[in-house]
């Protein structure tokens, strides 16, 4: 898998947890090994710009997804994922922080950016959370992601919960 991950916050954040939980996250959703994939780290400001070009929302918001060729989990086993363009997953390490402390299991910001880059990743390949039976398979799936590699880690306890709305 190529992931590129480009840290344009002037935050120090644990880049290479989120490469790892990125590519545990792909290898778990059975995509292509030759997928490519984007992070992109930016401040608040740039957040909000990009919240507001593209959502029509004001303010930072934690993360945003970009896909570009649409790539989707192969339906059965024996299934050959296909190849290409995953897209761009776009996080803010200042709104992740104060989700992290603001969620009723505290976290770190590393945490929270760890998770979002999992949600990120499910967004590119298509999953949604506007109605509650999308939330509850996508959250549920990231819940089993962020476990899962918190788990082959040694690391304690579960997973930091969503604090996406």
């Amino acid at each position: 898998m190529s992931i590129d991950i480009n840290n344009e916050s002037g935050e120090e954040i644990d880049e290479q947890s989120i490469l790892d939980i990125a590519r545990f996250a792909l290898a778990r959703m059975r995509i292509h090994p030759l997928a490519e994939l984007s992070v992109i780290v930016v401040d608040t400001s740039a957040m909000e710009q990009l919240h507001l070009q593209w959502m029509d929302l004001p303010g930072p918001t934690d993360v945003m997804s970009f896909p570009m060729d649409e790539l989707r989990p192969p339906v059965k086993d024996d299934e050959e994922p296909p190849s290409g363009l995953l897209g761009d997953i776009v996080l803010c390490p200042e709104v992740a922080a104060s989700q992290g402390q603001a969620a009723p299991t505290q976290h770190s910001m590393d945490e929270e950016l760890q998770l979002l880059t999992v949600h990120g990743v499910l967004h590119l390949l298509g999953y949604d959370h506007e109605e509650l039976a999308e939330k509850t398979e996508m959250f549920g799936l990231q819940k089993d992601i962020v476990d899962g590699w918190r788990a082959e880690r040694g690391l304690e306890g579960p997973s930091p919960a969503p604090t996406i709305t």
